[in-house]
């Protein structure tokens, strides 16, 4: 690495425009306009060396310029905010409804969407933030964030630490705000020293030459928001994490306890009973909503009751379960337990759970009952055997039956429609005979059974449907979203504000820089040169645009 040796004897590091020591312009830096005036300093970082301007040999320094880039990193948050957009095209694999005629994604997106949502599917946006190119590119956007402030806040944090209150009479000259006065009094210069104390600067005596400063604090806002953002996106980067978030989906039916998804086997659920409420046709409030949808709903609620996994439970015995609590679950009133909560989100009314049919004769008005059978439609046997010899076979179930293109299948795996094909051996017989009985429906394929299945009974119940969610990233995004707005109030609402005082032989050089509100320390400097001798400063630039 090269370094510059500055005329006051102080040696600088490649890539620093104004002397670490005393301010002056390093050596190529003196430009000269086509007026013969010279520029104002670039004041950025107060000239300190990056280094991301200085190394630029192997592949880590290449790397580290390449995302120390500003515009780079613009450009990563554009393609993540258009990615981000195109999953909002369609729902997420996630949020497939859980009533839908198939849940999986091959099928969903082209029967829902046609021909686009094919398309979708197969450019895989249909989990795209769960996706490995949308996280890694979420990954170099925080990259980009920790080099750009390293490459930042390294350089300027000991520019400002190491800053001295003697400056070169070329830095003074050339700051935006400036002035030179021929005659001070010892007395003014007192006064001048007085007044930014109360002024409420820290002021800094070097043998006569002063520096003033106050709100350094406000310059380092901007790097404040990148530790919030970067806080935001490791929170980003966990909830895809199961450990750390989970939004799972389950049915859970009346009288039914089943496992709760993402607990591992640990959680478990009983759906004691659901309930649906109804606003009555004489609320006056929504006589007419009711009119026109014929119900108006007032409450869902699944009463339920939690319980866990025993800690003495033995594998492969009866299950051990420890009741942990029970409540109700309404609409926007979730239910607590353990980190996880549990909110209503669907249901299903007037499920079929059982159906009772009977063995009758073909040709018997009467419909005697020979036996009879129950078929659990939640889990049905293969095959039952009555005690006066027959036999029937399930050989097909279809829980949700409708026709397509003349041949039967099931919309769904949830009995609503139920219909069957049933294989009914007679008492010593190895000949069956074909039935295929539903709702409304008992068909003899061969025309020549002798025995005939119907339905004799049925019981139904509801079905509530649950969102289990569990989210330890929800405070580190409260945490991320307040550093980061602590550092927008950090860099909106304070400035740093630098006067320096260089005595001559009898009077003084007076310079200012502020990174923001030049208005505000013209104020400043105004108030303390009031009833003195010293000249107000100049606004250069200003001077500049007008010539």
């Amino acid at each position: 690495m090269k370094h510059i040796k500055c005329e006051c004897g102080h040696v600088n590091p490649e890539g620093t425009v104004l002397c670490e020591a005393c301010g002056k312009p390093v050596e190529g830096n003196q430009h000269i306009d086509g007026n013969d005036k010279r520029k104002l300093l670039n004041m950025r970082y107060d000239g300190s060396a990056r280094r991301s301007q200085t190394y630029n040999k192997s592949i880590i320094d290449k790397t580290w310029n390449f995302f120390s880039s500003v515009k780079i990193g613009v450009w990563l948050i554009v393609l993540a905010l258009v990615a981000s957009a195109i999953g909002t095209i369609f729902p997420q694999e996630m949020y497939i409804p859980a009533d839908a005629e198939s849940r999986d994604p091959s099928i969903y997106y082209e029967q829902t969407y046609g021909i686009l949502g094919q398309i979708y599917y197969q450019l895989g946006f249909h989990n795209l933030y769960g996706s490995a190119w949308y996280l890694i590119l979420i990954a170099l956007i925080g990259v980009s964030l920790v080099i750009c402030s390293i490459d930042r806040f390294v350089p300027l944090f000991k520019a400002l630490r190491m800053q001295k209150a003697k400056r070169h009479e070329t830095f003074l000259n050339r700051q935006r705000l400036y002035s030179k006065t021929e005659n001070v009094s010892p007395e003014e210069k007192e006064q001048l020293i007085t007044g930014l104390k109360n002024k409420r600067y820290n002021v800094r005596n070097e043998n006569g030459h002063i520096l003033a400063e106050k709100g350094r604090f406000s310059r380092w806002g901007p790097y404040v928001n990148h530790i919030g953002l970067i806080i935001v996106l490791i929170a980003a980067l966990l909830r895809m994490t199961t450990p750390m978030y989970i939004d799972e989906y389950v049915w859970v039916r009346e009288g039914e306890q089943t496992v709760i998804p993402g607990t591992e086997g640990e959680y478990y659920i009983k759906n004691k009973n659901f309930i649906k409420e109804t606003y009555s046709e004489e609320n006056e409030k929504f006589q007419e909503a009711i009119k026109q949808e014929g119900q108006v709903v007032k409450n869902y609620q699944t009463n339920v009751t939690i319980y866990k996994e025993g800690e003495n439970s033995v594998p492969g015995s009866k299950q051990k379960l420890d009741k942990v609590t029970e409540g109700q679950i309404k609409m926007n009133h979730p239910l607590t337990f353990d980190g996880y909560t549990l909110y209503q989100a669907g249901y299903q009314q007037n499920e079929f759970s059982n159906m009772t049919f009977k063995i009758h004769k073909t040709n018997d008005p009467e419909e005697k009952a020979l036996g009879s059978i129950t078929v659990n439609l939640t889990s049905p046997k293969k095959e039952y055997k009555l005690d006066n010899g027959f036999r029937v076979v399930m050989e097909q179930y279809y829980p949700d039956y409708y026709l397509d293109d003349g041949e039967p299948r099931s919309k769904t795996k949830y009995p609503r429609n139920p219909a069957f094909v049933f294989s009914v051996y007679p008492p010593g017989s190895d000949k069956a005979e074909v039935s295929f009985v539903g709702i409304g429906k008992n068909v003899d394929p061969s025309k020549n059974n002798q025995y005939k299945l119907g339905i004799q009974d049925f019981e139904m119940r509801d079905v509530s449907g649950l969102t289990v969610r569990r989210d330890y990233t929800l405070p580190l995004f409260i945490i991320g979203a307040a550093i980061f707005m602590i550092g927008v109030i950090q860099g909106m609402y304070w400035q740093h504000r630098r006067i320096w005082i260089r005595p001559t032989d009898e009077g003084i050089m007076m310079a200012a820089h502020t990174n923001k509100n030049w208005y505000g320390i013209k104020k400043d400097i105004e108030s303390i040169i009031e009833g003195t001798n010293v000249k107000m400063v100049d606004d250069q630039q200003e001077l500049e645009e007008r010539s």
